[in-house]
């Protein structure tokens, strides 16, 4: 593979000169065009962006400023996005037209982006490998016989495949790491609260979280700078002095305290992987960084925790998809309820009912407080284990999936096989923090290794600092 152009690259030719936005949209048309048959990358191509492109070269022209003037965007398909569908890779909204702009999807085109499509992802963001999408299950672009990861694998897969320059995604339990990983790009998992999720569909509020997939760490940081920020239309939404993310490349990371949690070590996992990262972490010690061994000790109940509260949010977030309103509704109901029935049948998938149900079963009367009080206890116990963590060290740094990319269809009829392979990222939704994930290798089919640092809440500058030695000294190419 060749490796994309940078937005950082592109900005910089757009400003000189050396090119317009007309033939930068026109370029990535092109190249979605020769690739979506065998990849199945996009949901849906912006009909509108040539002449959104065209607009940007005429205020550019006139000498308007915008970080982000006339770059194209890929957007993950749970974004709405005015004037286009987003149906959430699911039947039941595969008819839905956006009535109006997510905060980052309006953030994005305030900055003067250019939203060239609709990302393909796992159905209502529920899975790791895009293989629950109802269309479109994208293809990994490395080897298309494998999967992209999941659920932002279409947002992953058009950056990798240079399909789009950076792309947004959203992130319940690794959702945006994981297919970083498998596609050999950046992803960046933002402190929950950071980024609003005004206009995110929602899978599970308390998890959820919008963040970047680019092909470098300076291209992450300009797009947090865009997105990052209070939205009084989110009640989540934390107000911060946001700093420019940019400025934290290129500082020193002697004073870094390092540590490496001994759970995410575990045996059985691919041996490649773990030399790959050890190695890579030699950098920053070469750096001056001090790296010691540290404990997550509750890691082992995380899998269990999020499952119990992830779907349990996932069933009274899709209880509203009853084809009453704006989803698709059944022609062959006789009465109400089964309309409901029938409707909710015909439009979700196959592991979006098994989660719904899952959900419904823990939060009945007599297991709530069985299962789901307990993962909420058990959550703040994994929460605690990371705050007396960044007591003793300023980042942590882990494998981000404890394998490489997968076959397409190995893991489909095994549910708790497909789970396991979030082991390593949704520790960090349930703690809020942030987390990202750099290229640091390749395994020995070629395929891209994924490293994972964690930050404390609202430290996003500390581990864009590490994150950019990190990829000057791993050197990574596709």
């Amino acid at each position: 593979m060749t490796p994309p152009p940078s937005l950082t690259a592109h900005l910089a030719a757009l400003q000189s000169g050396e090119s317009s936005s007309e033939q930068l949209v026109q370029q990535y048309l092109q190249t979605i065009e020769q690739n979506d048959d065998q990849l199945h990358i996009f949901n849906q191509v912006n009909p509108a962006a040539l002449e959104e492109a065209r607009q940007a070269d005429h205020r550019r022209s006139l000498g308007e400023k915008l970080p982000l003037l006339g770059i194209p965007v890929a957007v993950k398909d749970n974004i709405s996005t005015e004037g286009m569908r987003t149906t959430c890779s699911s039947r039941i909204l595969e008819n839905y037209d956006s009535i109006y702009d997510a905060t980052v999807t309006s953030r994005l085109r305030e900055a003067g982006a250019i939203i060239i499509g609709k990302t393909s992802m796992d159905e209502f963001a529920m899975g790791s490998s895009n293989q629950t999408a109802h269309k479109q299950k994208t293809r990994n672009p490395w080897d298309p016989s494998r999967v992209p990861g999941g659920s932002s694998g279409g947002s992953a897969a058009a950056v990798a495949a240079g399909c789009a320059p950076v792309a947004l995604g959203s992130d319940t339990g690794g959702s945006i790491r994981q297919p970083a990983a498998f596609c050999g790009v950046v992803g960046l998992k933002p402190t929950y609260g950071s980024v609003s999720r005004y206009g995110l569909v929602a899978f599970a509020s308390s998890l959820d979280q919008i963040g970047p997939l680019t092909n470098n760490v300076e291209d992450a940081a300009t797009m947090l700078n865009v997105i990052a920020g209070h939205d009084s239309r989110d009640s989540t939404s934390v107000s911060f002095q946001k700093p420019d993310y940019t400025s934290f490349l290129g500082q020193d990371v002697s004073s870094l305290k390092i540590g490496l949690p001994r759970e995410y070590f575990i045996e059985g996992m691919d041996p490649t992987i773990r030399q790959q990262v050890l190695e890579s972490v030699e950098h920053l010690k070469a750096q001056g960084a001090t790296v010691q061994d540290i404990s997550l000790p509750h890691t082992d109940y995380a899998v269990a925790t999020y499952y119990i509260i992830a779907t349990a949010e996932a069933s009274s977030n899709l209880a509203r998809y009853d084809g009453v309103r704006y989803t698709q509704r059944t022609s062959e109901a006789s009465d109400l309820t089964e309309m409901y029935v029938k409707s909710r049948s015909e439009g979700f998938g196959a592991e979006v009912k098994r989660r719904i149900m899952l959900g419904t079963y823990v939060l009945s009367s007599g297991y709530y407080d069985a299962y789901y009080r307990k993962a909420q206890k058990v959550r703040t116990l994994i929460a605690r284990d990371f705050a007396q963590a960044f007591q003793q060290v300023d980042l942590i740094i882990t494998p981000t999936t404890p394998t490489t990319a997968f076959v397409s269809g190995t893991k489909s009829n095994n549910p708790l096989d497909m789970y396991l392979e979030d082991i390593f990222t949704l520790s960090c939704n349930l703690a809020g923090i942030p987390g990202m994930s750099i290229p640091c290798g390749k395994d020995a089919d070629g395929l891209p290794i994924g490293l994972q640092l964690y930050a404390p809440h609202f430290e996003e500058g500390t581990m864009l600092k590490a994150a950019a030695v990190l990829e000057k000294k791993i050197a990574f190419t596709p």
